[in-house]
């Protein structure tokens, strides 16, 4: 099985850090735009990228989806014809104890002493079966937007699959 970018924060065993007045450094959301396209266009047909596992997507992960997938979508089909929201917020804030790797480190840091870790990110937590993308579309231009959310899945930690419906 070949191992896919963001595995070390992948999974989640821990309560969700998300207070945001005991935290002194937060860092900052990357996303910085969740809906894209043509808010009012009158499309009849929805698709989902949803996850398949519990897990947690990384803000980088998150921008890195959007942006391939707006692209794409972009350069097919023009801003005008779809709509897309990311539909997830990175709410829980990573830590990481950082530990030095040179010679004589050990005299210098404590290890496990008090390791809480400081932020260094931020992260969306999902449920199996929640969708981390929704496009609109027509459904003339179905086949394009499962290209696109092929592609915006290929950026993200956890395994997921589209699911298109028909609106009215």
């Amino acid at each position: 099985m070949p191992l896919r970018p963001g595995r070390c924060y992948r999974h989640f065993g821990t309560p969700p850090y998300t207070r945001l007045e005991y935290i002194k450094s937060n860092p900052p959301v990357l996303v910085p735009k969740f809906d894209l396209g043509n808010p009012r266009g009158d499309f009849n047909t929805r698709l989902m990228l949803v996850v398949e596992k519990p897990g947690q997507i990384r803000a980088n992960a998150l921008e890195a989806a959007r942006q391939h997938a707006n692209k794409f979508l972009s350069s097919k089909l023009g801003d005008s014809n779809y709509f897309m929201r990311i539909a997830v917020y990175p709410h829980h804030i990573l830590r990481e104890n950082k530990m030095m790797a040179m010679a004589g480190a050990d005299r210098l840091q404590d290890g496990m002493r008090l390791a809480f870790g400081t932020p260094i990110g931020r992260a969306a937590r999902m449920r199996r079966g929640q969708p981390v993308i929704i496009l609109f579309v027509d459904e003339k231009n179905v086949e394009v937007a499962k290209e696109a959310l092929e592609r915006a899945a290929s950026k993200l930690p956890l395994p997921t699959r589209i699911i298109v419906e028909k609106i009215r």
